[in-house]
Parts: C-alpha cells; structure tokens; sequence
C-alpha cells in the first residue's frame, strides 16, 4: 500500500447521514433545521470559523444588506422571529451575523456542523446510491443526499493582476475581509471596483485615508439608501404580521412587500404622473424605483425614461465638474446590473482627497511595488482594496469535483453555462440538490425567501422519497432542456442579457455568457414549483 502524499490530511473514519449540507449560511442552517424536523441525520461542513455564509466574509467597511431588514430574516417560526429586533432600516453585517448566531444558538444548530472545513469533492455511487462527500480535513462521509447550500455570492474573485506580488504594501478584498478590521488612517488607498461592495466601502474608507484614488471600470446606478434607526412602531408590527407577510412575500416577483409593483406601463401615463412616480420611489429608496412602471424592465421606452431620471439625481449630487460625468452611466439601462444602494457615495467624490481614474479609457496595466500602473502612470498606495466581486452563481459550486453517473463531472457538463431544472437539481446527479440554484429567481428577489422557498420544497421532496422508499430523484434530460430554454427565453424578453453584468458571468474572464437567474418571478416560480409536487415530481425521474 503507497504512503499517503507528505502533508496530506489523515482519512478519518466515514460516517453515514442522511444528507450532507455544504454551506452554513442562511440556507444551510434553515436546512440542517428542516431535516432534524424529518428525524433525518445531517452533517454541515463550512469552511468559515463560524455560520453565516456570505455575512461571515464580507466584512468590509460599510457592508450593508440591500434588502430591508424587516423583510430580510427568517420567517418560518414565531418564536424565532419574536426574540429578535432589528435597530436599522437596512443591517449592516455586524448585525446580520449577530442575528444568525442568535438562530444557531436557539435551534442547537452547530452541533451538527463543521467549521473550517472546506468540501473538495462529492462523488455519487450507482451500486449503493449513497453521495461520498470529502473535505480538505481529511473528513470522507457517505450520505444519500446531498445537499448544496454554497450560496450565490461565495466565490471572491481577485483579478490576476501582473506584479500584484511584488506590491509592498497591504491588499483585501471585500469578500474575504479581515477580521479585526483595517484602519487606513493616514494612509494613500487605492480600491479597485465600483460595484455594491465598492460603493458601499469607499465613503467609509475615504473617511479615514488621507488619500484615496478610485479606479472605475463600470459607472453603476446607485441610489440613497435611505437607512435609518427602526421606530419602534414598525418594530411592534412587524413581530405581529412577519409570517403572514412572508406568505405574502411569496405572492410578489420580488419577494419583497415593502412596496408595491405598478402594473401600469409607462406609455400609458402622463410624463406628470410618471415623474411624480419615479420621484415618490427614488425618495422611498431601496428597489421600489425599479417597481415603477410594469415595463421598466422590459422596454427601453419605459427604461430610458426612468435611467434618464436617475442620471439626472445622481448629476445633481455631485459638485465637482471634473468627475460628475464620469459617475453616470450610459452604456447599460437601469437595473440590468445590480442596483446599488450607498449612503454619501457620489458626494465622496467632491471631497479634495479623493481621486477617480476612468480605467476603461485607460486600462489598469500592472500592479507595482508602489501601487497601481494606469494610463502608463503609477499612482503610489500604501494599501489595495479589491472591491471586485464574486464568480456568481456558479463559482463556489463548481470549485468543489462534484461526480454524478457514469464518472459524469458537473463542471463539464455546465462547461457552456449551466444546466438545470428549476434550479433544483441537474440531470445525471442524483439526489443532488441546490438552494437558489442557476436557473431560479436567486439573486433577482429577496433571498432568504426564496432560500426558504427552496429548502420547504427539498424537505417535502425528501419526505416523499423517504416515506415512500424511494431510492432516488434527479430531473430528466427533457426536462433539463426544456428549462433551461423557458429561462433563457424569459430572460431574452427583458432588458437583463443587455448588460455585461455578474448575472452574466461577464465579470470573470471564460466564463459562459449565459443569464443565470430566473426572471419570471417568486411568485410565478412558487406556482411552478407547487405544481411539479403536486404531479408527483413531475420532471424528475424517481429512482426504485
């Protein structure tokens, strides 16, 4: 028998579960608690210290949620919900994360996880229909299902920027954040990206730096978030409606109920009325601007007129002529990327020790032992900061060998974008299933209702197969197909494939273009979902 590699991790003895969850973020952890209510056995495995998936990275300077606090909890218990108050509009991640320790300790959650521990890879057995889950600690254990709750924004990308290791001062990333905090006090920044975590952190940063230079490659649409303290009133009201507002929540395109939907098309209002609309919602904040008009997403007619809008608010929050124009975006219409919501972002712009370099008419050449080369220029840096984003969707999945029937890898199979039913499961992979998968509404709602959307529905399948001992589940490839193709021609009828976004993957250099997200809506999903149930799982091939 060959020695082990030198310095490789000991096998440890495998152990059987039900289902191995990968992941302890809000999915994982509303998982793990779902399948105990089965009397199932679970491991979870993550690769963090501690639970809270994306809230346990991103801890940069001004991370914040974009989606209203109220709404963006757990809304599948009472007694959970009832022993924890909110104190801002918006949370920022300090909060987030003390929330989700809060629900680790009241539902004992972490005596079935493991932290630190990453998962390499999880191969399915034809002859025993059991998945063998591996880990970088040496951990092999067998479980029938498997169960991916590896979040939509995981993977943190840094660019591969040549020379980045011969810079001599500090480098971050906002994805993977330290965890004692940087002070940039009197120090010269450089943060590279304008996307949400960008425009989130660089007023917070620049209120410590004594010299910042941004480098932009993409103007984004960025609106005031509006955040306040919570008043007690909305508090008391919301302990009392949160679950009957989460089954309405499921009712709505977006998951959220903060604001309602106009069906009325912009055509079809007066530009007096369709100012007052998008002026009442821009002054709202958060994403009821997007909810404005029924085809704001859909034409450039309706679109035009509220991007118009927006430049328009955004030009006239900035004093400083040699940069205002720099900030607006042209090439892209309203919504298509992610819209950001910033507290003071354009206004940090006017403040004098604060730099912008258009790096799209002058790309970033190198990094330096100095700093940053751009335009044939260094710009000298004590400290880098990536705010460059995430392979979404798909990053984290794919990072680990994931090996269906047949020796079938999922990595080839989505090598041309990926490939699934409702973005549940994909077909050759059996009791393999995903939490907001490609292929569902993900990261165009508020996702922890349908991260709870997804897990009811996986525990009620997993019931059936359990009850009914039935071996196994996984789509047909007819199906597949004729999903796959629904979501690419929903999303070819709105304005989202126009943009060169993270929806697209156009973020990360081979990637497919291919958009990722379901746009038909929560609500329109839900009933797509209750149906296939309701048929027996009608798609999917149950296995003997």
């Amino acid at each position: 028998m060959a020695a082990q590699g030198e310095g490789a991790p000991a096998r440890a003895k495998s152990e059987q579960f039900d289902a191995v969850i990968v992941g302890a973020g809000f999915a994982g952890m509303y998982m793990l608690h779902r399948l105990r209510g089965l009397g199932l056995t679970a491991r979870v495995f993550e690769a963090g210290v501690g639970v809270g998936g994306t809230w346990y990275w991103n801890r940069y300077p001004g991370a914040r949620c974009d989606v209203e606090s109220l709404e963006y909890q757990y809304g599948f218990s009472d007694e959970v919900q009832r022993g924890w108050t909110w104190s801002e509009r918006y949370a920022a991640q300090p909060e987030i994360l003390r929330y989700q320790n809060y629900v680790a300790d009241k539902l004992d959650l972490r005596r079935d996880m493991r932290f630190e521990t990453r998962v390499t890879s999880a191969t399915y057995d034809e002859h025993t229909g059991l998945w063998t889950v591996e880990t970088d600690k040496g951990d092999s254990v067998s479980a029938r299902f498997c169960i991916m709750a590896t979040g939509c924004l995981s993977a943190a990308r840094v660019p591969d920027f040549e020379g980045l290791e011969d810079f001599q001062g500090d480098w971050y990333h906002t994805g993977g954040w330290p965890h004692e905090g940087v002070d940039f006090s009197g120090k010269r920044v450089a943060v590279i990206g304008t996307g949400s975590s960008g425009i989130q952190s660089i007023p917070v940063i620049a209120a410590q730096a004594a010299h910042m230079t941004v480098f932009q490659r993409t103007a984004n649409f960025t609106l005031p978030a509006g955040n306040r303290p919570l008043t007690q009133g909305e508090i008391a009201r919301s302990k009392e409606t949160l679950l009957e507002d989460r089954k309405h929540a499921r009712e709505t395109p977006g998951g959220i109920i903060c604001f309602e939907y106009n069906e009325t098309l912009a055509g079809d209002l007066t530009p007096e009325a369709r100012e007052r609309e998008l002026d009442t919602r821009w002054n709202q904040g958060g994403f009821a601007f997007l909810g404005a008009f029924g085809d704001l997403m859909a034409t450039h007619e309706a679109n035009d007129i509220a991007a118009d809008f927006a430049r328009e608010k955004m030009r006239a929050s900035v004093k400083n002529p040699d940069v205002v124009e720099k900030l607006l975006p042209f090439d892209h219409p309203v919504g298509v990327k992610r819209l950001c919501l910033d507290t003071d972002y354009l206004q940090t712009f006017d403040q004098p020790h604060v730099d912008l370099v258009d790096v799209r008419e002058t790309p970033v050449e190198r990094i330096s032992k100095k700093g940053v080369v751009c335009g044939g220029r260094e710009y000298e840096a004590d400290a880098i900061v990536f705010a460059t984003g995430f392979d979404a969707m798909t990053g984290a999945l794919l990072a680990i060998d994931v090996t269906g029937r047949g020796g079938a890898k999922l990595k080839e199979k989505w090598a041309a974008g990926p490939r699934t039913y409702l973005g549940l499961g994909s077909a050759g992979f059996p009791n393999l299933f995903f939490i907001t998968g490609p292929g569902s509404p993900s990261v165009l709602s508020n996702m922890i209702v349908s991260i709870e959307q997804h897990v009811d529905w996986i525990t009620d399948c997993v019931k059936r197969l359990t009850d009914g001992n039935i071996r196994s589940i996984e789509p047909t490839r007819e199906a597949e197909d004729a999903w796959v193709s629904h979501v690419n021609e929903l999303a070819s009828e709105t304005l989202y494939p126009q943009a060169n976004s993270w929806y697209m993957g156009a973020n990360i250099p081979g990637k497919p273009r291919v958009f990722m997200p379901y746009t038909g809506g929560v609500n329109v999903y839900g009933e797509k979902l209750a149906e296939v149930a309701a048929a027996d799982y009608e798609g999917f091939r149950l296995g003997a």
